[in-house]
C-alpha cells in the first residue's frame, strides 16, 4: 500500500490525494485499472449491468434507467460523472448517494490493492464504485462512461446491454475530430452477441460496422424502437412486439423523450426486464440536477443547464424556441478551454439578447474571462458582452440587468452550472 499522507482525512482529503497520484488527469487505457481490479478481487458489480456512452444524454438516460428499474422494485446502483455539487452524487445505491464514510472505505480498499500502480482520479473513483456495488447485492448496475468508451475505465466491466446515446464532436484531443472516429471509440463498450442500443436515428456508420463485426445486436431508435406523441401530453413507446403509453418526462429538454425511449429499449433488452407497470412510473419520477433546472429570483426566471458542447447548445436552442420567455433572455456563458465555445454561441444567438461572459480560471482546464472572451472574438453575438471574473458575479450582473418576466440562462460546463446553483442556493 502507498503511504497515504496525513491530510488524506475524510472525503475531501482523499479526493485531493487522488488528484495528485497520476501525472495526467486523463490517461485512457485499461491495463492499469484492470490490474488493480484483479488485485481487489472485483467480480460482477450486479446481477445485470447496463453501460451507457455518448456525447450527450448519458446522465439523463442513466436517470431514466435507474428510475424505471427502481419503480419495478429492483435494487439499483448508478455510477455517473462528473458531479455538480458533491462527489457523492457519482455513486448512488438504491436511490441514495454514497456516504462519505462508504466512499472513504472504498478508496482505502483501492489504495491497499494498487501497490505501485498509478491511477487517475477517475480510475480511483470507478474502482471504488464497483467495489461498493459488488457489496450491495444489486439487481442492476448502471454505469456511465466518463470519456469515449473503448479505453474508459468503466469498460473493464462486461455489460449485458451497452448503450450509445448520441455521437458528436467533443473531446477531440482524445477521441478524434469527426463523428466516425468518435463513434468507433464509443462503440467499444459493445460486447459480442450482446445488445447494443443506439439512441439516435442516424448513428455513425462506424458504430454499426463495429456491432456487425463482433456480432452485437444493434437496436436502433427509429428502426427497431420508436417514440411518438399521443393524446393529453402523453407519448407512446413501441417496438415490434410491445407498446407503452407514457407520461411526459419531468426532464424538460426536447431530447428527453428520446433519452427515455433509449432507456426503455435498454431495459427491455436485458435478460430479465422490469414489469410493464414500472415504465410509466419511472419515466415520470426521473430527476437530474442541472438539466434545464429552473430557479426564480425577484420575478426573473433563471435556467441552469450543463450544456457544454455544440450539440448540447443546439438542443438548448430548440428548447428556448419552444419555451420563449415573456420578456428578454440573457445568457451567462463560461466554458472550458478545450471546448468550441464559438460553435456553442452560434445556435443560441437568435434567442439571446444579452451575453455575460465569465471565467473558470480556478479549474485546471478553465480560462480567465479575458482569455475566454478572446476565443469568441469572431462570434458577433457576444461582441458587447460583459465580463466577470466568475460565474456567480456574472449571474448577479445578469439578474440585476433583468426585469420581472425576463429569463437568465446559465450554461457552458458542469462547473458553470455548479457555480450558479451554489450561488442561487446561497441566496447570493
Amino acid at each position: 500500500m502507498s503511504d497515504v499522507p496525513t491530510n488524506a482525512v475524510g472525503l475531501d482529503g482523499w479526493l485531493a490525494y487522488m488528484e495528485s497520484q497520476h501525472p495526467r488527469s486523463i490517461d485512457l487505457g485499461l491495463d492499469r485499472v484492470r490490474e488493480v481490479a484483479a488485485r481487489l478481487g472485483l467480480g460482477r458489480p450486479a446481477a445485470q449491468v447496463i453501460t451507457i456512452a455518448g456525447t450527450n444524454g448519458k446522465g439523463s438516460t442513466v436517470a431514466f434507467v435507474e428510475s424505471i428499474a427502481r419503480a419495478g422494485g429492483w435494487k439499483v446502483g448508478a455510477y455517473t460523472s462528473p458531479h455538480l455539487l458533491r462527489y457523492n452524487e457519482r455513486v448512488r445505491i438504491d436511490g441514495e448517494e454514497a456516504s462519505d464514510e462508504a466512499l472513504v472505505a472504498a478508496f482505502l480498499a483501492v489504495e491497499a490493492a494498487r501497490g505501485g500502480t498509478s491511477l487517475t482520479y477517475f480510475e480511483y473513483g470507478t474502482l471504488a464504485a464497483l467495489w461498493l456495488f459488488e457489496r450491495a447485492a444489486l439487481d442492476l448496475a448502471v454505469l456511465e462512461i466518463g470519456l469515449g468508451g473503448r479505453l474508459d475505465a468503466v469498460n473493464i466491466v462486461d455489460p449485458d446491454v451497452a448503450v450509445v446515446t448520441t455521437v458528436d464532436v467533443d473531446h477531440a484531443d482524445w477521441l478524434g475530430s469527426d463523428r466516425e472516429t468518435i463513434g468507433r471509440e464509443k462503440a467499444g463498450i459493445a460486447r459480442a452477441w450482446k445488445p447494443l442500443v443506439l439512441g439516435e436515428v442516424d448513428p455513425p456508420s462506424s458504430v454499426l460496422r463495429h456491432a456487425y463485426a463482433i456480432g452485437a445486436n444493434a437496436i436502433r431508435l427509429g428502426s427497431d424502437f420508436f417514440h411518438e406523441p399521443a393524446e393529453d401530453g402523453h407519448w407512446r413507446w413501441r417496438d415490434v412486439g410491445a407498446e407503452l403509453l407514457l407520461p411526459a418526462p419531468f426532464l424538460a429538454a426536447p431530447s428527453q423523450r428520446a433519452n427515455a425511449a433509449t432507456a426503455i429499449a435498454a431495459l427491455r433488452a436485458l435478460p430479465r426486464s422490469p414489469d410493464d407497470a414500472a415504465y410509466a412510473q419511472g419515466v415520470a419520477a426521473a430527476r437530474l440536477a442541472g438539466r434545464l433546472q429552473r430557479f426564480e429570483r425577484d420575478g426573473i426566471e433563471v435556467v441552469v443547464d450543463v450544456a457544454h458542447n455544440p450539440q448540447a447548445a443546439r438542443e438548448l436552442a430548440a428548447w428556448l424556441r419552444a419555451q420563449p420567455a415573456a420578456g428578454a433572455t440573457a445568457a451567462v456563458f463560461a466554458a472550458l478551454a478545450d471546448k468550441d465555445a464559438a460553435a456553442m454561441v452560434e445556435p443560441l444567438a437568435a434567442s439571446v439578447s444579452r451575453w455575460h461572459l465569465a471565467g473558470l480560471a480556478e479549474n485546471p482546464r478553465g480560462l480567465d474571462v479575458d482569455a475566454f472572451a478572446a476565443r469568441l472574438v469572431h462570434a458577433d453575438a457576444v461582441g458587447s458582452a460583459s465580463r466577470d471574473v466568475g460565474v456567480a458575479e456574472a449571474l448577479e450582473r445578469a439578474i440585476a440587468a433583468s426585469s420581472p418576466g425576463d429569463r437568465v440562462l446559465v450554461f457552458g460546463s458542469f462547473h458553470t452550472a455548479a457555480a450558479a446553483m451554489t450561488a442561487l442556493h446561497s441566496g447570493r
